[in-house]
């Protein structure tokens, strides 16, 4: 590992009876191309459909099919290169991985091997105790998915749906950079947060459209890397954190009892917490890599890459760069904006009429709050990012207090309606008339005396009678100026 990526960081350790143990992370992650055909077929690549739908003669193997590559996937690939920051190769082959099973028709599934088109490449992370780690990509190839096999549907019978097969991936493969589950799954954030941005994958993980295979191996610091295991096909940040945790400590209690750790490849069960071995792990050599016959190599040309890198998006360490410089937040909540591009489009939207600060407090505080409770994602916000910019002008010049506007915004949630709409129809403007106040105040002091002798011995306790005036203005009265209506009627500074 590079020495920026080990400066600063807290890495992750497991307590045992021979010393500590140090977790070795590296990821590849499967990411979907997002494109409306296959990687060497016009059959869609839609996800979903009856079984077999979306299958072209060169997707099910027949005699005498060739494939033929997809300018638009190639395009793709670059394009996340170019957002990774990696070498973007001119010279690249395809090769066929040989290995049998029922959903791969051809027998091998086209990939790449000793020569992808994306080399060497970053990625930085932003970790909760504000350190930041880098965190080396190795790779980046294309392939075609395979197929999936079924065997849910007969209580004798397996079936294959051939919709998934050459459906373009992305695989990108990371250095073992990474010393947590914490650090894997911030890495694996990031990255979708990049490939949304760029418009490359669409990162759903649920949908099978992005998914991680990760290597896990444990050592004492300082020592050569262990042997690792790949937690095969993870679909969940949540469940990579629980299955390296399980898996690290699996490896040491096995270490630490006399055993040998043994490569292979496990699935992650999640209702279980724990992972089980699938079979031994292949080395390269066991797919009999070769150069696919029926593809050229591919040959791109540095003015169209440039081209490509010329129509880049805005990416997330850009913006939160921008959010900071521009808007004032702190790294935090610029990192938490930024890191998904509705919700930077959306803050923006509101910053565009409101106090940027306050803007970002009410989009990660209230706003984040009442999605999470309706399981909603921010692109299906009730509370559309103008009506929100509207909300706060009312409380900016003084219509409403903040109260208030936590009461109209929990309105708007439920009916859509407009801020002010709601504010008029219900009497919930602001009482600003300091006759109305001092009348309202003189009451509280006429009926509380003791209040009042302690409030002149102890100034601090002020703030049981603004407590009493709030209330009885039905939190309408503006907090302001019943400090100022008190201090001037108790006789305190008005400071």
């Amino acid at each position: 590992m590079n020495e920026r990526a080990e400066a600063g960081r807290q890495a992750a350790r497991v307590h045992g009876a021979t010393g500590d143990w140090e977790i070795v992370i590296g990821i590849e992650v499967h990411a979907q191309v997002s494109s409306k055909a296959k990687l060497f077929s016009g059959a869609s690549a839609d996800f979903g459909g009856e079984p077999n739908d979306h299958v072209s003669l060169v997707d099910a193997a027949m005699p005498g099919m060739l494939p033929v590559i997809n300018e638009y996937c190639v395009e793709q690939a670059v394009r996340t290169g170019l957002g990774l920051n990696a070498q973007i190769n001119l010279h690249s082959v395809f090769d066929r991985k040989n290995y049998f099973y029922p959903d791969l028709p051809q027998g091998y599934q086209i990939s790449q091997y000793q020569q992808p088109v994306v080399g060497e490449g970053a990625v930085e992370l932003d970790m909760p105790d504000g350190s930041t780690v880098e965190i080396g990509i190795e790779r980046l190839h294309l392939e075609q998915d395979a197929g999936k096999s079924l065997h849910d549907q007969h209580p004798t019978a397996s079936f294959v749906d051939l919709n998934r097969s050459g459906v373009a991936l992305m695989e990108i493969v990371s250095k073992p950079d990474m010393r947590s589950a914490d650090e894997a799954k911030a890495y694996v954030s990031k990255l979708r947060a990049i490939l949304r941005y760029l418009g490359t994958c669409d990162g759903n993980m649920e949908q099978g459209s992005m998914r991680a295979d990760i290597n896990v191996s444990v050592r004492h610091p300082g020592e050569p890397l262990g042997t690792r295991c790949e937690i095969k096909n993870v679909n969940s940040i949540r469940f990579m954190g629980q299955a390296i945790d399980y898996e690290a400590h699996r490896q040491v209690d096995l270490l630490e009892d006399g055993g040998q750790v043994v490569q292979e490849t496990r699935l992650f069960d999640p209702r279980r917490g724990e992972t089980r071995a699938m079979r031994t792990k292949e080395e390269a050599h066991d797919y009999r890599y070769f150069p696919d016959p029926d593809l050229l190599p591919l040959e791109l040309d540095q003015a169209w890459v440039d081209q490509i890198a010329g129509s880049l998006p805005e990416l997330p360490d850009s913006k939160k760069a921008r959010f900071v410089e521009q808007y004032g937040l702190s790294a935090y909540d610029a990192g938490v904006l930024a890191d998904d591009k509705a919700a930077a489009d959306y803050f923006e939207t509101v910053a565009s009429g409101a106090d940027p600060k306050i803007a970002a407090n009410w989009v990660t505080g209230e706003l984040y709050a009442a999605l999470n409770k309706k399981g909603l994602e921010i692109e299906a916000s009730p509370v559309a990012p103008e009506a929100l910019r509207d909300l706060l002008g009312l409380m900016a010049d003084q219509t409403i207090s903040g109260r208030i506007a936590k009461d109209v915004f929990e309105i708007m949630l439920e009916t859509g309606e407009a801020p002010l709409s709601i504010v008029e129809a219900r009497g919930l403007k602001q009482v600003t008339d300091t006759g109305a106040i001092e009348q309202i105040v003189e009451e509280i002091i006429a009926a509380n005396p003791d209040q009042v002798a302690e409030v002149k011995e102890k100034p601090k306790a002020i703030g049981w009678f603004v407590g009493q005036v709030m209330k009885a203005s039905q939190g309408k009265a503006n907090p302001q100026a019943v400090n100022d209506v008190l201090r001037n009627k108790l006789g305190l500074d008005q400071t």
